[in-house]
């Protein structure tokens, strides 16, 4: 084993945001525990591509002993990693129905309680049309991503700010996720294969003020570069105490 250059990450620093894991062709980052980790030092080519992409300077370049970088193992883990990501279209074999695609028909929420004459108090009927909505579910052969204006969420919107039906959701398929605790490589993936496939009319992005989730806006901007489309991409940033930061 001798000295070459390699990535080190400084774990106080690192959000978990996932931004330099999507940009390491080799695999060798990925979102462990909420932090960035080298999965395997024959995977780091030690060039560095992913320093540029993190937004608080937890990645740099260093000198000390590993073992050389395998070009072949890094196809093969490339292969496998590709392959575990694969997902069947269809109910999972343990019957759990969750892959299942579902078009539901939405009630427009407003306009459904005007006209009922219901208080602005009362339950509102949901404004959600697709299922499901996991990141790590959708496939991009589900029909209702295609040629439609497509809403994307961080997890956690939801639950902050309170009209996500009636201000984000109405009349949107919508994908969920956190790049911050799921695959970020592979939501660029899958998110990549969508936009080609469907071509959406326009993404709609919201995520959480918190540094880890800006990691979507980075995913959702690569993945639109990668499909080749030219798909518009409106962005929405809630704060933790549930009011909108930015929207634009």
């Amino acid at each position: 084993m001798a000295k070459r250059k390699i990535i080190e990450i400084d774990e106080d620093k690192c959000t978990g945001c996932g931004a330099c894991v999507t940009q390491c062709a080799e695999g060798a980052l990925q979102i462990i525990d909420g932090k960035a980790k080298v999965v395997n030092d024959v995977f780091c080519d030690g060039l560095g591509a992913c320093i540029g992409e993190c937004p608080t300077d937890a990645l740099k370049i260093v000198e000390r002993d590993a073992p050389e970088f395998d070009e072949k193992a890094v196809e093969q883990h490339l292969r496998r990693e590709k392959h575990q990501k694969k997902e069947p279209i269809g109910v999972e074999p343990c019957g759990c129905p969750s892959h299942n695609p579902m078009i539901l028909t939405a009630t427009q929420a407003k306009s459904s309680r005007a006209k009922r004459g219901e208080p602005a108090e009362a339950e509102l009927p949901p404004e959600l049309t697709n299922w499901p909505v996991q990141w790590k579910l959708v496939t991009p052969s589900m029909p209702f991503f295609k040629g439609k204006d497509i809403l994307i969420a961080a997890d956690c919107v939801p639950f902050a700010y309170r009209d996500f039906h009636g201000k984000f959701l109405s009349g949107k398929p919508v994908i969920i996720g956190c790049p911050k605790l799921d695959d970020a490589q592979g939501y660029l993936d899958k998110l990549t294969d969508i936009f080609k496939d469907g071509t959406p009319k326009s993404v709609t992005l919201v995520h959480m003020e918190v540094p880890c989730c800006h990691g979507l806006q980075r995913i959702v901007d690569e993945a639109v570069k990668r499909s080749g489309k030219d798909i518009p991409v409106k962005t929405t940033v809630v704060g933790i105490k549930g009011h909108i930061i930015r929207s634009g």
